[in-house]
């Protein structure tokens, strides 16, 4: 791939533009998630959180209906949930928001037949925490399906993945399989302008791996694709706060990230975030 920073996703028959950083608003519709669980799983609500986060800015939404919290200071950890069961609160969901809102949709999911529903719903992005890894079949949806793809690096499973997680260097060993990820889409047919990347904090890493993640972010940039990063309310940008009370510390990891070359951030915050990264992209160097 090239070493050139990526400026565009093609997602569906779809373009995003990428010259200015993009915001994706997250939409759980779960029980369980770490932060907004319970918040939005009626649809009406949960359409109304869509249209808000789009009034503020949101460039995507991405909508997720089975959570990834990590066992730990959040209990047990969230449970997984069948298929049936996460395409029946995410796919008549995606289909009303389609209708209603003219931005892109993105499904979170791991599960082949849950990216499926939701394609075949409106979503023209499919967001795997596993990287393709749980189920490699959805490659091929990915590719008929012509979907923007979100490859994100996951150390274990959301149940298993902070069971002192260890690495001989974060940043290589995470780049290194988010490279591989890469090619095993595209080897089955996924166009590479199709193709973003997560280094997925918090996902399978200590505190001090997120860091070192967050200060070396331009390293990424030699795989050639797109940056996405989701630090939103995450643990390690403020250890001492519950959930509810780390905006700042998003807000601080979220506009380190632009400045450190990501191009698209995943938050729950989209208002504030859309502000802190407008401030950013105004103090870079045309790229």
């Amino acid at each position: 791939m090239s070493t050139d920073h990526a400026s565009s996703w093609d997602v569906g028959s779809s373009r995003i533009d990428l010259a200015h950083p993009r915001v994706m608003g997250i939409l759980n519709v779960t029980p369980d998630s770490f932060y907004d669980g319970g918040r939005f799983d009626s649809p009406d609500r949960a359409v109304a959180h869509a249209e808000k986060m789009v009034s503020e800015g949101a460039d995507i939404i991405d909508v997720g209906g089975e959570s990834s919290r990590p066992a730990g200071p959040y209990g047990k950890g969230a449970q997984t949930v069948s298929t049936e069961e996460e395409i029946s609160r995410t796919a008549p969901l995606i289909a009303r928001i389609v209708r209603l809102l003219d931005v892109p949709i993105s499904i979170d999911t791991t599960k082949t037949a849950v990216a499926r529903a939701a394609v075949e719903a409106g979503a023209t992005i499919v967001n795997d925490i596993s990287g393709v890894t749980q189920n490699p079949d959805t490659t091929r949806l990915l590719a008929e399906a012509k979907c923007g793809v979100v490859l994100m690096h996951m150390k274990g499973t959301p149940q298993s993945m902070q069971d002192n997680p260890t690495y001989d260097d974060v940043v290589s060993e995470v780049s290194s399989e988010l490279g591989k990820a890469a090619v095993r889409c595209t080897d089955s047919g996924v166009d590479a302008g199709r193709i973003v990347v997560d280094p997925g904090f918090g996902f399978g890493k200590t505190r001090a791996h997120n860091l070192e993640i967050l200060r070396r972010l331009w390293d990424f940039s030699k795989l050639g694709f797109p940056l996405l990063v989701g630090p939103s309310r995450k643990t390690f940008v403020d250890p001492n706060a519950a959930p509810e009370d780390r905006l700042a510390g998003s807000l601080a990891a979220a506009s380190l990230a632009v400045a450190h070359g990501a191009r698209i951030v995943r938050v729950h915050d989209v208002a504030e975030t859309v502000r802190a990264v407008n401030l950013v992209q105004a103090c870079l160097p045309p790229q």
